[in-house]
C-alpha cells in the first residue's frame, strides 16, 4: 500500500515544482499553470464522489487494480502529451483514476489495522509521501532539467507497471466488509449518513480544509525560489530532498507519539507549530540556501505529523459497513478543496514576462489562517 501511495502522490506532487519547466516551455502565466495543477484534483473529485456509492459492494482489491491500471494509462498520456490542452487532457484522465487509489488505500489499512495501532499504521504508510518528497520529486526534477519535462511521467509509468505486478501478486482479496450488510445500504441512505451525523461533516470539513490550507502554497514554491529568492534549478529539489528526510524520520515518530498521547492532541500540537514555517517560506529573505532549508524541513515535519494524526481520525468515525465510501467521499472532498486551493492561489498570485511570482505572502497568511481554523474544526470530532 505504501508503494501503491507512493507512485499516485509523486504523479500528484510532480506536476506543482515542475511549473518552472511548464511556465516557458507552453508560454504560460500562473494563472494556466495553476488550472492545470488543479485539473487532476476536481477530476479525481468527481470521480471519489461517485466510487463513494458503489465501492463497499465490491472486493477492495478489485477496485484498487481497476483504479491502478487507469492512472498508469493516464500518466503515459501525460508524458505523451504535445501541447498544453493535451496535457490538461491527460491530467484529467490520471485524476478520474487516481481519485479511486487513495481512498482505497486508507479504506484497506483502516480495515486490517485496529484502531490502537492506526497511527503507527498511517506513520508507515505515509512514509510514502516522504519518499516522494525525498526521492521521487527531486529524481523528477533532475530527469526534466538533464532531458525534459516528459520525463518524469514516463519514470513513474515505469515504477508503477512494477507496482502494478505487485498488486496482483501479493495484496490478498479484502472483502470482510461485505459481510455485515453493506449491501443493504443504498445510495440515499450513503449521503444521508455522511451529511446527518455531525461527526462525519465536521471530519469531511476538516479533511479539505487542512489540504486547502496545505497546497495553497505549494504550487509556486519552485518559480518563487527561482525566479523571486534567485536560486538555481540545481539547488531547488535539495527542498523537497530534505523536507522529505525530515518526515521519514519524523513519520514514524508522530505515529508512536499519536498512539500514546491521543491523535488529537499530536494534531493540534504538529498543526500549531506549523504556522510558523508557513510565514517564513511564503515572507522568504534572501537568506544563503543552508538556512533557507531549515524552515522547509520543520514545515515538512510538522505538516507529516498533522496528516497522520488527521487520517487516523478521520477512519474512526465510521463504521467498517460504510469505510469505503465514506473514505472515497472524504478523498473527493480532499481533492476538490485541493484543486481549489491550486485555483485560488492563480487567481491571487501573478507572474510578468520573466516568471517572477507577485503575491505570494498572500498566500502565506490565508493558507496559515485556514490551518488555524482546522485547530479549532479538529475539537468537534470528539476523537481522542
Amino acid at each position: 500500500m505504501a508503494a501503491v501511495n507512493f507512485t499516485h502522490i509523486l504523479d500528484f506532487m510532480i506536476m506543482m515544482p515542475l511549473g518552472n519547466f511548464l511556465m516557458p516551455y507552453f508560454d504560460i502565466d500562473a494563472g494556466a499553470f495553476s488550472r492545470v495543477v488543479a485539473a487532476y484534483n476536481f477530476a479525481a473529485f468527481v470521480t471519489g464522489i461517485l466510487a463513494s456509492f458503489v465501492v463497499d459492494h465490491f472486493d477492495r482489491k478489485t477496485v484498487l487494480v481497476f483504479g491502478y491500471a487507469g492512472f498508469l494509462i493516464g500518466t503515459l498520456l501525460c508524458a505523451l502529451a504535445p501541447t498544453f490542452l493535451l496535457l490538461m487532457g491527460a491530467r484529467i484522465i490520471a485524476g478520474l483514476f487516481g481519485g479511486l487509489i487513495g481512498a482505497q488505500v486508507l479504506s484497506i489499512v483502516a480495515d486490517l489495522v485496529p484502531y490502537e495501532r492506526r497511527g503507527r499504521a498511517m506513520g508507515w504508510l505515509m512514509a510514502a509521501f516522504s519518499l516522494a518528497s525525498v526521492i521521487g520529486v527531486p529524481l523528477g526534477l533532475y530527469l526534466a532539467r538533464f532531458f525534459n519535462w516528459h520525463a518524469p511521467f514516463y519514470f513513474i509509468v515505469i515504477i508503477g507497471l512494477i507496482v502494478f505486478a505487485a498488486i496482483i501478486k501479493y495484496v490478498p482479496s479484502i472483502t470482510g466488509h461485505l459481510n455485515v450488510g453493506v449491501r443493504k445500504i443504498n445510495v440515499y441512505q450513503t449521503l444521508h449518513t455522511i451529511f446527518s451525523v455531525p461527526t462525519q461533516r465536521a471530519a469531511m470539513l476538516l479533511s479539505g480544509s487542512i489540504m486547502m490550507g496545505h497546497f495553497m502554497i505549494i504550487p509556486f514554491i519552485n518559480p518563487f525560489m527561482e525566479y523571486n529568492v534567485g536560486f538555481t534549478r540545481e539547488q531547488t529539489p535539495l527542498i523537497y530532498m530534505v523536507g522529505g528526510a525530515t518526515t521519514i524520520i519524523s513519520g514514524i515518530l508522530w505515529g508512536r507519539l499519536a498512539d500514546h498521547y491521543g491523535k488529537l492532541r499530536i494534531f493540534l500540537i504538529s498543526g500549531i507549530l506549523s504556522l510558523i514555517p508557513i510565514l517564513l517560506i511564503t515572507n522568504m529573505p534572501k537568506w544563503p540556501f543552508a538556512w533557507v532549508l531549515l524552515p522547509f524541513a520543520f514545515w515538512f515535519g510538522m505538516a507529516n505529523g498533522r496528516t497522520i494524526t488527521l487520517q487516523a481520525m478521520v477512519s474512526q468515525v465510521v463504521q467498517p459497513e460504510s469505510r469505503g465510501s465514506f473514505m472515497s467521499f472524504n478523498s473527493s472532498m480532499q481533492q476538490l478543496f485541493t484543486g481549489g486551493a491550486s485555483l485560488l492561489a492563480g487567481w491571487i498570485v501573478y507572474s510578468d514576462s520573466s516568471h517572477r511570482i507577485f503575491n505570494y505572502p498572500v498566500l502565506g497568511f490565508i493558507s496559515a489562517g485556514i490551518i488555524a481554523v482546522c485547530m479549532l474544526l479538529a475539537l468537534r470530532l470528539k476523537v481522542k
